[in-house]
């Protein structure tokens, strides 16, 4: 992506783990030079031995504004040519039994955080005029679901936003994509509290396969990016169904994982 001489560099959150360490290990095999991100640093330290490349480690808690702050300042300098915004997580149950302050986070985590960095990030981009982002989001951005109401509007929110940052700024030569994968076997599951029996087997992408799905479509110019026959048959039929009977299927899902009560 980068025209200059000097090699480009990728600042990716969440990194200490799953896709977000995916895209650190491919974007180091392409010649990027990497800012990681995230809450580990042991991981990342760790992460960071294996890489072959130059890496800068900033370890912060971005569902909070003093994790958020030094990440932003760090954009603003203009020396990234790509941001992935990976960092997020999900909750699952009623939302009126579930803690409050979880949610808060969530929302922290997946939108506020994401909003600000991308806001950094584009500043220096637009003056450029090059540069690309990859905001993830998840196939849940295209529907409502009960019982993962939080996480599922945190998607939205952020589709609905790279969407329309990709109109703003494509004319520029920047590129904001939304990625959107279907279930990826990750740490995700394990802090949301669900299994592996949640979906079929075959609907389950690998790690490696979705990054490079991410970095093909930001390369395309593609403003949403939805890895996976399974994943990309599922969003189109969401938003094809009748809304009632997408939420009814969906509460249906999650009530089998044992995630709703009596309604």
């Amino acid at each position: 992506m980068a025209t200059d001489k000097a090699r480009p560099k990728a600042l990716v959150t969440g990194a200490s783990a799953g896709i977000g360490e995916g895209f650190a290990r491919r974007l180091a095999k392409r010649g990027y030079d990497l800012v990681l991100v995230a809450r580990r640093r042991d991981r990342l330290d760790a992460l960071a031995a294996e890489l072959a490349v130059p890496c800068e480690i900033i370890d912060a808690d971005l569902a909070t504004d003093e994790g958020v702050a030094p990440i932003a300042s760090r954009l603003r300098v203009g020396d990234i040519e790509l941001l992935v915004n990976n960092a997020g997580f999900g909750t699952f149950g009623e939302f009126a039994k579930l803690p409050i302050e979880r949610e808060l986070m969530e929302l922290d985590l997946n939108v506020r955080a994401l909003f600000r960095l991308t806001h950094a990030a584009l500043v220096p981009m637009v003056e450029r005029r090059r540069g690309g982002i990859i905001n993830v989001a998840s196939g849940a951005a295209f529907q409502p679901i009960p019982y993962n109401a939080t996480y599922a509007a945190t998607k939205a929110f952020v589709l609905h936003l790279s969407e329309a940052l990709h109109e703003e700024v494509k004319s520029y030569g920047v590129t904001v994509s939304c990625l959107c994968p279907g279930p990826v076997k990750t740490e995700f599951q394990e802090v949301a509290g669900i299994t592996d029996s949640f979906m079929p087997s075959f609907a389950w992408e690998p790690v490696d396969s979705v990054v490079e799905a991410a970095l093909s479509g930001l390369r395309a110019g593609r403003a949403i990016v939805t890895p996976g026959l399974v994943n990309m048959f599922t969003t189109a039929s969401s938003r094809m169904a009748p809304r009632f009977f997408v939420r009814r299927m969906a509460g249906a899902m999650f009530r089998s994982q044992g995630f709703g009560g009596n309604s």
